[in-house]
């Protein structure tokens, strides 16, 4: 018994104290929990349109979301616990007022709208983005933020240079981030440089074939891709000379045939001038009296590491690049204009290379840099960076179609501002016409010709050659700006013109903006001088500063504005304060600014400067239509007016071949008007002059060289019809379709016929523009737009669609009769010409005669066409055509508003609404939406219906089977009926 006694008291004590311990162990572990949610909880607050997340770790001291809408969440993570940043110049959205939910746990906190939710790591501040289908992206950090090195005049205390990178997957595609001349389209794996330079234009919107796209509001010089700057090939590769002797390449200096200099070099540098016309590297004293300079870089190269070595060609004059000796690169760039000519090039580890390179300067750059492998270029993420920045700050868009990105990127920074019907017509101009009368003679010669023509444009220096910036016009030739116009006007065409932001010290207009410190004077101060003969000091005005902005519409106004001009040509607007200086010497001539150094607002002066003039014009006309043509841009400028071109590309095969994907990746970075020089603007010096003299017509130009550059502007013209604008313009050989072509031969009827062409389709044309602003449309689609599920299609450099309906497929190769066409799958397709019916997702072999690019419509499209006109206005309220392929169902909505006012703002348009029923054979055509001062309310439309192959597909006047009278009423009309 006392045994048993024993062993109960031990188990009873036992039990008190297993009890005791649980209690013990529950009571510690409320503890944590509570001191966790405390911290939790501690780390996250509420403000009114989202959260601010403290991260415990990370270098993120500070992430904060913001709801701007549904599908939109801006993110900003600060390195330190409060963020202050100054007022976006690209984005003018606010947040709305939307529903969203808040949950906690121990280790994350998540924002959820109805249309996607953003999960922060308390622990790191790493961020994932999931949509409603569970789509994900994700950061891989909260950031990084480094000590700035790339602001020459100082960057303030709290500034960082940043960047933030994201998880992909190897099927991932990226488009869009402006205008670029890399020949890419799908951005996975590129590098890119996010600056602003004369053939470059940053709009940092990036959409992917995720249903996520990234908004990156930073104005400073940054990058997509590898975050460090491209590096001389000695820091990633080892050199060996011609020798094979370890160190440097073996460089020969050449005049002619004759051998200079030979000498070993380690970097190949000519890249930049240090001020005035001195370069930062000179050539070689014995060079100087060279006539026929050209120099060769001889050797081997090693890679330091395996995989994909991107190689970077900086150059201007004649270069030729090979590796391996194969010719990876040949290019020309006149001497003033130079950039970057990327290729890529494997390597195992280790592995040498021969490598050649070919230089004729003539005056020109160079510098070969590269980009080692890298992550980014291994599509395992995508990284942003910028020079300067207070914080990284950026919107996640939630969008299923690339559509509903763009439709996101426009409700942050500015709707589309629709342009004049006019401007959709087709424009000439030359650098340049030095006369009046040149002008009033062009338009003349156009309208005598039957040629269709809206607008001409007068070019910089009608001034005074001494006076730029006095807004003045050289009376010996252009007397009577006035009547200049009124002529241009009595011709049903319209004028647009030149404007800079550039000044000379010596005109009225300078001394007044310099009165109140608005003018960017350090290029003055250092002396520099432009290339008017004999060269003039001049500055640039302070774009960022609201007052300087308000001081030169004044200007404009009272010296141009009220000569009643219809249009604006803002060039250099970069700003290009002095041509081939360094990116840092560039950002020091902007500084000091109203908004801070030039490193911090590098990107983004064509914003600015172009709305003042678009809100000063709109003020003094507030019925008519302001139009801008600007060489720069950054994003939001499709708010101010604007359509936006590639800048001085040359009279090249390649340079026409990349302006097509520059111009698709315009599109997908949400700038909807888009255009280039048709003909490139410098041509060869072999185009340029013939027996000493410059040549004006092709009559004058070397009959050898004749058949090329004909066929070079013949394909530029064919594309150039299917661009949001149709603009001819370059140097000379003269620029006029009847200058470069006589009458009757094959290059001049394509041009005309393409010309004639694009007035046909205005219709057509016009609606999509009016869609750019009511529905958020992009008129110029590159394939994975509306083929996201075509694997091939994603990455088709060469081939987009025109509106909805229309696939064209140009041509950029000399003496080529025919190319290769990728039709994307799920869909039929006719052809254009001749209405060959083919089946999708196939390649097929197209013929391309010189007088026709490949041209494709899709089964299902009803094609609105109208009139035969001679300008824009004759399509307005006339009869229209109404072409039905068939082969599967279709729609489409014909807009109209008046063309000219603003109306279309406060509801003043029309839609008429198309669909076609393949079943039943039926097309319907609605009733009428919405009505406008002016509007026909009746009017006659030819039906056409394409099932079969005929010779007259193309032409809108042939095979009309019904013609029937719509009064806004609802129609319908049968196929064989």
């Amino acid at each position: 018994m006392q045994l048993t006694h024993l062993i109960r008291s031990s188990f009873l004590c036992t039990q008190i104290a297993l009890t005791s311990l649980l209690l013990a162990c529950s009571q510690s572990t409320q503890l944590n929990n509570a001191k966790n949610t405390a911290d939790a909880s501690s780390a996250v607050t509420r403000t009114e349109h989202g959260i601010i997340v403290h991260p415990h770790t990370g270098a993120a001291k500070s992430v904060r979301l913001q709801v701007f809408d549904e599908n939109i969440i801006r993110v900003t993570s600060s390195p330190a616990d409060k963020i202050e940043l100054p007022a976006s110049i690209m984005v003018n959205g606010k947040p709305q007022k939307v529903p969203f939910e808040i949950n906690e746990t121990e280790k994350n906190v998540t924002l959820q709208t109805p249309k996607m939710s953003v999960q922060v790591a308390i622990g790191d501040g790493k961020i994932v983005f999931t949509d409603n289908n569970g789509k994900r992206l994700q950061t891989l950090n909260s950031g990084k933020f480094n000590p700035v090195t790339r602001d020459p005049s100082g960057a303030p205390a709290d500034t960082h240079e940043i960047s933030q990178s994201f998880s992909t997957e190897k099927s991932d595609a990226f488009y869009g981030l402006g205008q670029q001349q890399n020949g890419q389209v799908n951005l996975a794996g590129e590098n890119l440089y996010l600056t602003t330079y004369n053939l470059i234009i940053t709009i940092p919107f990036l959409t992917s074939s995720k249903p996520f796209a990234i908004l990156w509001d930073n104005n400073s010089d940054s990058r997509f891709g590898d975050p460090e700057p491209a590096k001389p090939l000695f820091e990633n590769f080892t050199l060996f000379n011609a020798k094979g002797e370890q160190g440097a390449l073996t460089a020969r200096y050449f005049d002619g045939d004759q051998l200079l200099l030979e000498r070993d070099e380690k970097d190949l540098n000519y890249q930049f001038l240090s001020n005035n016309s001195i370069r930062e590297f000179p050539l070689p004293e014995v060079t100087e009296a060279a006539k026929n300079l050209r120099i060769e870089w001889l050797g081997s190269i090693q890679s330091n590491t395996s995989g994909t070595q991107e190689i970077l060609m900086y150059s201007s004059g004649y270069a030729k690049l090979s590796i391996d000796n194969t010719l990876l690169l040949d290019r020309w760039r006149m001497n003033w204009n130079p950039w970057y000519h990327n290729t890529k090039v494997a390597f195992a580890k280790d592995q040498k290379k021969s490598f050649k390179l070919e230089w004729e300067p003539g005056g020109g750059y160079m510098r070969v840099l590269s980009h080692a492998p890298s992550a980014e270029s291994r599509k395992e993420r995508i990284t942003f960076s910028s020079d300067v920045a207070k914080a990284i700050d950026y919107y996640v868009v939630a969008g299923q179609s690339k559509d509903e990105q763009i439709a996101g990127y426009r409700q942050l920074t500015g709707k589309s501002v629709l342009l004049p019907r006019w401007a959709y017509g087709f424009w000439q101009s030359r650098e340049r016409y030095k006369s009046s009368d040149e002008i009033v003679t062009a338009v003349k010669e156009y309208r005598s010709r039957k040629i269709p023509l809206d607008n001409i444009v007068l070019d910089w220096s009608y001034w005074p050659v001494d006076a730029w910036g006095s807004h003045d016009f050289d009376k010996t030739y252009f007397p009577d700006p006035s009547e200049l116009v009124s002529q241009v006007h009595d011709l049903n065409a319209h004028i647009m013109i030149s404007v800079w932001p550039k000044f000379y010290p010596t005109t009225e207009n300078y001394k007044a903006l310099d009165k109140y410190g608005f003018m960017l004077n350090r290029n003055i101060e250092e002396g520099n001088k432009d290339w008017i003969y004999p060269g003039f000091l001049n500055g640039f005005y302070d774009a960022y500063n609201p007052d300087a902005r308000a001081l030169f519409w004044q200007q404009l106004d009272a010296k141009i504005n009220q000569k009643g001009f219809d249009a604006w040509w803002l060039d250099a607007v970069e700003p290009d304060i002095h041509s081939n200086v360094s990116w840092n010497k560039r950002k020091e001539l902007m500084s000091p600014n109203h908004a801070g150094t030039g490193a911090q607002v590098f990107n983004a002066y064509a914003v600015p400067h172009a709305e003042s003039v678009y809100q000063g014009d709109r003020a003094s006309a507030p019925d008519t239509r302001v139009f801008i043509l600007t060489r720069s841009g950054f994003g939001g400028i499709q708010r101010t007016a604007s359509a936006i071109w590639s800048g001085d590309t040359v009279s090249r095969w390649s340079n026409l071949h990349e302006q097509i994907a520059a111009g698709i990746n315009t599109g997908l970075a949400g700038m909807p008007n888009w255009t280039f020089d048709i003909g490139g603007f410098t041509p060869e010096d072999r185009y340029r002059s013939f027996e000493g003299k410059s040549v004006g017509p092709y009559t004058e130009m070397d009959p050898s060289q004749l058949p090329e550059w004909q066929e070079l502007n013949t394909r530029w013209y064919q594309l150039g019809a299917f661009l949001p604008i149709y603009r001819s313009h370059g140097q000379n050989p003269y620029r006029e379709i009847y200058n470069i072509a006589a009458e009757g031969s094959e290059a001049y009827d394509s041009m005309v016929w393409y010309t004639q062409l694009r007035y046909r389709l205005l219709p057509y044309i016009y609606s999509q523009a009016g869609d750019m602003f009511h529905k958020d449309a992009t008129l110029m689609r590159g394939l994975a737009m509306d083929f996201p599920m075509d694997s091939k299609a994603a990455s088709i450099n060469d081939e987009y669609l025109f509106g909805p309906h229309l696939l064209v497929a140009p041509i950029s190769d000399f003496g080529k009769r025919e190319r290769q066409v990728y039709l994307p799958r799920d869909t039929l397709w006719y052809d254009f010409y001749d209405a060959t019916l083919y089946t999708g997702g196939r390649t097929i072999t197209a013929e391309a005669p010189l007088s026709r690019i490949p041209l494709y419509v899709k089964a299902g499209s009803i094609l609105v066409t109208g009139p035969t006109a001679q300008f824009a206005k004759q399509t307005a309220n006339g009869p229209l055509t109404i072409t039905v392929y068939t082969g599967a169902d279709g729609e489409f909505e014909l807009y109209e508003d008046d063309g000219e006012s603003y109306d279309y703002e406060q509801g003043a348009w029309s839609r008429i609404p198309l669909q076609y029923d393949d079943q039943s054979k039926q097309l319907t055509i609605g009733a009428r939406l919405g009505e406008f001062n002016g509007m026909a309310t009746e009017r006659d439309l030819n039906i056409r219906w394409i099932s079969a192959k005929n010779s007259d597909s193309a032409d809108f006047d042939k095979l009309v089977s019904q013609t029937v009278r719509y009064r806004g009423k609802p129609l319908q009309v049968t196929l064989g009926q």
